[in-house]
């Protein structure tokens, strides 16, 4: 009977092991590339002269090595765990970061640059990478790409590739709510228009450049970020409800644009990853999720804290970062990061696997 037991086990293994080698040879996503912002920006920023920046302690004290490398996060960030989801490497290495080269990128590379958006006003901000430089970037990747594994294979290799873009958020606090030159311009919904325009002009560039799976990534409800919380004195410190409205709107126009794109350009798959909702949920009732707190930050003073507020030195660093909705005032936990990536693989972007 043991014998059988023993038996019956085995080819149950055998049967796993047989069904995960089909699964992953069926995989046909051998690369992801990142445009983007803070979101998705694995430390290009720490290569450019801004202050945008945050490769100082205590971000990546959660991070292998216990080490910051430019990732606005205690830890991981969502395109490391969509990766390692894909079957491929457990982090997207920075494109200007001199640590890598081509081989290390050929599995998948991020241009993001923190502060940055759809609009080259909002990189002037803070004087970061536009998004049209991080076009660029790609153009010189895909060259040193065909280099490294010939140009018929490296054209596969691009047009296998999913291609994930995450920005627009700084559009909106960092650009139109916060310096005059846009929103003496535009009203709110002619701005979501004029980005939405521009993302759809860069869809079509990536598609020109040989890309046929594209993620175009939707906004948070980024009235709950803790800066927005906190300056909301008169509102008890909730989240600030027109900045979720805008955030809602915009990710309609966005989804509006992707079903567009998919019956314009011949043979691509544009998805809608939207992490409205479940970074809503998890706000609306952190405990579901094994959080403690959502108002306020593990690195918060309540200031300004995209960097230098979020130090060695600073007291209200929390001691568990998995007790916290959010790391800092802009971004979220490691923690936060895989639960929202988790939920994007599943309703978005699975139809690449």
């Amino acid at each position: 009977m043991a014998k059988a037991y023993i038996l019956i086990s085995s080819m149950w293994i055998l049967a796993i092991q047989f069904l995960i080698m089909v699964y992953k040879s069926d995989a046909k996503v051998p690369a992801i590339i990142v445009f983007g912002d803070s979101t998705v920006d694995a430390g290009n920023n720490n290569q450019i002269p801004t202050i945008a920046r945050s490769n100082f302690v205590p971000y990546g004290r959660d991070f292998t090595g216990g080490r910051p490398t430019g990732r606005f996060s205690n830890g991981r960030i969502p395109t490391d765990f969509i990766s390692e989801a894909f079957g491929l490497k457990s982090t997207i290495p920075a494109y200007l970061d001199p640590a890598y080269k081509i081989s290390d990128f050929a599995s998948g590379v991020t241009f993001a640059s923190a502060g940055t958006g759809y609009d080259n006003a909002t990189s002037s901000v803070l004087d970061v990478i536009p998004l049209w430089k991080e076009l660029e970037y790609y153009k010189e990747y895909q060259k040193k790409l065909k280099t490294y594994l010939g140009e018929q294979q490296a054209k596969e290799r691009i047009s296998e590739a999913l291609h994930m873009m995450s920005l627009g958020t700084n559009d909106f606090l960092e650009n139109y709510y916060t310096m005059p030159g846009r929103s003496s311009r535009y009203n709110v919904e002619q701005y979501q228009d004029f980005l939405v325009g521009i993302a759809k002009n860069f869809v079509k560039e990536l598609y020109n450049l040989g890309a046929r799976k594209v993620s175009l990534g939707g906004l948070p409800p980024m009235g709950c970020l803790p800066l927005e919380r906190t300056t909301n004195i008169f509102g008890r410190n909730d989240c600030v409800e027109r900045y979720n409205v805008v955030a809602l709107q915009f990710n309609g126009k966005l989804e509006k644009l992707t079903a567009s794109l998919n019956q314009e350009l011949s043979g691509v798959k544009v998805v809608f990853s939207n992490p409205y909702d479940p970074l809503l949920n998890i706000v609306r009732q952190p405990s579901s999720f094994g959080f403690e707190v959502a108002s306020v930050a593990c690195c918060a003073t309540g200031m300004f804290e995209m960097g230098y507020a979020c130090n060695r030195n600073n007291m209200f660093t929390c001691t568990d970062a998995n007790k916290y909705v959010f790391w800092d005032s802009f971004h979220p936990t490691e923690k936060t990061s895989h639960i929202i990536s988790e939920y994007l693989v599943k309703h978005a972007l699975a139809v690449f696997l």
